[in-house]
């Protein structure tokens, strides 16, 4: 792994903190929600014994995410909950109308626009994602097939935010971010919390509490929802490790530096994970749950992809780093090792 940072915040969290908002820890609330959606199913947890056979670990299990309510990733479960938790305050007696007339926008460069469509239009809302240049045009096909308007701003993921940021200013609609800064908390907070439910779903699942926990990060949400459930269930036992690309170290500088800063670097081939800077409640919370933040490089995720496609499960560099984290320390991890790790997407089909 290209940088290990030992967490020496761990427990009391950051000195210097921009907001005192933490991720949310209350499950039952997404999974209430959630029980009234029709699409929402839970995931399977694979039990991986013959990788934890060869890995020398007492125990392997991977949150199998990427049928997650047809959308093909856990990114399912953020949006289109926080949009079905918008359509709940209406106190609708038409779900499918409950929200005519709203218009959510965000800027996407991978699954958290489809959230977006798919939830806009479940709730009777109209979608407007923003896309980079250089994110692939079908991809925009597949957003307008779920009813979206798609619109192309930039030639990056931050320029196209800054494009959606725009016109919700100018149109008084709903920035809904997978991220949060300051003066935008709720959206992203909202999102989050919607991640709980497969830390939930893993929790009941799994048959003795794990020893390590590896969690991919872009912004951070997955992560510190998922490290905020597992402090709540299973208290201080379990390690738990923060997997960035090399790449994009918003966390792990973050942490490094005592604060949230931004960051620089190359495009990494895992697209969903490639954000410089983090989401300010995720780095609030993880800076508190997460005990190690590492990076890993392009090479190593390809490495995981290509030996979880052995073992008959197929996903993307992204979807699989938290996965490739704990190969790279199993020398590190003991025989009575008990390892959780999430598979966050499906293969790429654009």
């Amino acid at each position: 792994m290209t940088d290990t940072l030992a967490n020496p915040f761990r427990s009391q969290g950051l000195p210097t903190r921009q907001s005192d908002t933490l991720p949310s820890r209350d499950a039952a609330a997404v999974a209430e929600l959630l029980a009234l959606c029709p699409a929402h199913a839970e995931t399977p947890l694979r039990d991986m014994a013959d990788l934890a056979a060869k890995l020398g670990v007492a125990s392997f299990h991977i949150k199998d995410e990427r049928s997650r309510m047809g959308l093909g990733s856990f990114k399912a479960l953020g949006a289109a909950y926080a949009i079905a938790h918008d359509a709940a305050c209406t106190d609708p007696s038409d779900w499918s109308k409950a929200l005519t007339g709203r218009t959510y926008v965000t800027a996407s460069a991978g699954n958290h626009g489809m959230s977006v469509a798919a939830g806009a239009r479940i709730f009777g809302a109209k979608a407007v994602i923003y896309l980079a240049h250089t994110v692939p045009a079908a991809f925009g096909a597949r957003l307008e097939a779920q009813g979206a308007e798609v619109a192309w701003a930039g030639d990056d993921y931050e320029a196209s935010m800054a494009a959606a940021e725009a016109a919700a200013e100018a149109n008084g609609w709903t920035l809904l971010s997978d991220s949060t800064w300051s003066g935008n908390e709720a959206s992203g907070y909202r999102v989050m919390e919607g991640y709980l439910q497969m830390a939930s779903e893993a929790a009941a699942q799994i048959p003795a509490s794990p020893t390590h926990i590896f969690l991919q990060a872009g912004v951070g949400g997955l992560a510190a929802a998922v490290a905020a459930f597992a402090r709540a269930t299973w208290g201080d036992a379990p390690q738990i490790t923060v997997v960035e690309p090399e790449a994009a170290p918003a966390l792990i500088e973050s942490i490094r530096a005592g604060q949230l800063v931004d960051t620089t670097g190359p495009v990494s081939d895992m697209g969903r994970l490639d954000c410089k800077t983090a989401s300010m409640v995720a780095l609030n919370g993880l800076a508190a749950d997460a005990d190690t933040f590492v990076t890993i490089s392009e090479e190593e995720a390809r490495v995981a992809v290509a030996t979880l496609k052995a073992h008959g499960i197929a996903s993307t560099p992204s979807g699989v780093a938290g996965v490739a984290a704990a190969l790279l320390k199993r020398p590190h991890l003991g025989a009575d090792a008990r390892i959780l790790t999430i598979v966050s997407e499906g293969p790429e089909d654009v």
